[in-house]
């Protein structure tokens, strides 16, 4: 896993500290890497102490943020750059993360590290070399190295979302078996070698995000790359179904079909085998 630079902050952790000290408590237990391990802190009137280091109380801590140590200061996990890009604290410890306010990764009734270890699962990643072609916070290739994946190639676009992985205690380090690209795995999947993978994750952003990310000629490129009898999981929600009469894993199922895979809906996605 990744190391971060120092303690994170919720508005959980804040006000479990703030009643501590109210309560005259020297010391309190609790967690400063999203839920990861717990530690003891010392606490004094105006500040807390961890791991020989000396930190004052925030005066005030939003909800649905997460604050890292800059050295200086506690700053939002936070970055702004034509869009916003933010780590976001969940009930279940594991972050998810946000690009202007849109949910990447499902929360609302299960924990997003669970909820890939489930997908991953699907694939059976145990000495396959898998393509995950949009890494994201690294869940499911945390997952597929957990499951003995003999080797990992994930490419993540924003580099601003590998800065937010860089500070999440549930993100896995690059190096090993973990490859790790900022590129866009639309135009990179073409370098790649014909039948060079065994088992693809695809997790896109929306389509009216990416909608490269769901064309015949992306899906063309990773029919191309997956060897026969290979595994794809498909990520795509519901979208629009209910507003719009929309069903996009249908769409998917039919363009994967037309792409060489044997594809059928799966849970919130579609689960496809190369013929």
């Amino acid at each position: 896993m990744s190391v971060t630079t120092g303690p994170l902050l919720t508005l959980a952790v804040h006000e479990r500290l703030h009643a501590a000290r109210r309560a005259g408590q020297t010391s309190v237990e609790c967690s400063l890497d999203l839920e990861r391990s717990q530690t003891l802190i010392g606490l004094d009137a105006t500040g807390w102490s961890w791991h020989g280091r000396r930190f004052e109380h925030l005066e005030s801590c939003r909800e649905r943020t997460v604050y890292h140590w800059t050295g200086r200061a506690f700053e939002p996990v936070a970055r702004f750059a034509g869009s916003l890009i933010k780590l976001v604290p969940t009930e279940w410890g594991p972050p998810t993360f946000e690009i202007d306010g849109i949910k990447m990764l499902p929360t609302a009734t299960v924990s997003p590290w669970r909820d890939a270890e489930r997908k991953v699962g699907l694939i059976a990643p145990r000495g396959k070399l898998i393509l995950d072609t949009c890494g994201g916070l690294g869940y499911f290739a945390a997952w597929c190295l957990e499951g003995g994946a003999r080797q990992v190639l994930s490419f993540e676009k924003n580099p601003d979302v590998i800065w937010l992985r860089s500070l999440n205690p549930w993100s896995p380090q690059p190096g090993g078996p973990l490859s790790l690209t900022q590129g866009d795995v639309a135009q990179q999947v073409a370098a790649l070698g014909a039948g060079s993978v065994d088992a693809i994750l695809h997790d896109p952003p929306r389509f009216g995000i990416a909608g490269e990310l769901y064309s015949q000629i992306f899906y063309d490129q990773l029919a191309r790359v997956i060897r026969r009898r290979g595994t794809l999981f498909h990520y795509t929600g519901s979208p629009n179904r209910l507003s719009h009469g929309r069903d996009l894993p249908n769409e998917v199922v039919q363009r994967l079909r037309r792409a060489g895979f044997a594809a059928r809906p799966e849970g919130d996605g579609v689960l496809a085998v190369r013929n």
